[in-house]
């Protein structure tokens, strides 16, 4: 008796460095120009790049949620860390479909939406600037979940988050 195995196909070819730098320019602006409310936080990019998304945001007063205090609005937090939470779960997406171009890979994340989220609120968000961070945990065909974090300028730990978001 014999055992057939299925053919073994190579995996197919990663995308060009120039078309790698054209997704992680798309992802630039779409996280930046694009997404109006992440202007309106003011939260530009530090790192766009798979394994490696961080963004920050001045302390403005516009943020404020406790006057007497100065501190940051808890919505803000949950806004920031969601925002940088599902440009991580995007560049995750287009790293595991990396022989896939520009268009390809923008089209699927038309279909990218957080499904669940959750804040906890550590310390109380006081400072001159926050730095967010982000690490996706697993990434499947349906769902992608990641970890998220926001430290001030001090490097002081003032939220963490989880979320799971839509991939298809």
């Amino acid at each position: 008796m014999s055992s057939a195995h299925p053919p073994v196909h190579p995996p197919p070819p990663r995308r060009s460095d120039a078309e790698q730098t054209r997704i992680d320019a798309a992802l630039h602006d779409l996280f930046q120009n694009r997404i109006l409310f992440n202007r309106v936080l003011g939260l530009t990019l530090l790192s766009v790049r798979h394994g490696d998304v961080h963004g920050r945001f001045d302390m403005k007063p516009d943020l404020i949620g406790h006057p007497a205090s100065g501190r940051l609005h808890g919505g803000v937090t949950a806004a920031v860390l969601d925002a940088i939470g599902g440009l991580a779960g995007m560049a995750a997406i287009a790293e595991h479909h990396a022989h896939e171009g520009l268009e390809q890979v923008m089209q699927r994340f038309a279909r990218f939406g957080t499904i669940d989220l959750r804040v906890d609120y550590l310390r109380p968000g006081i400072g001159r600037h926050f730095v967010a961070t982000t690490e996706v945990t697993r990434l499947g065909g349906r769902v992608a979940s990641t970890l998220m974090r926001l430290h001030n300028d001090a490097g002081v730990l003032i939220a963490t988050a989880a979320a799971a978001y839509s991939v298809s």
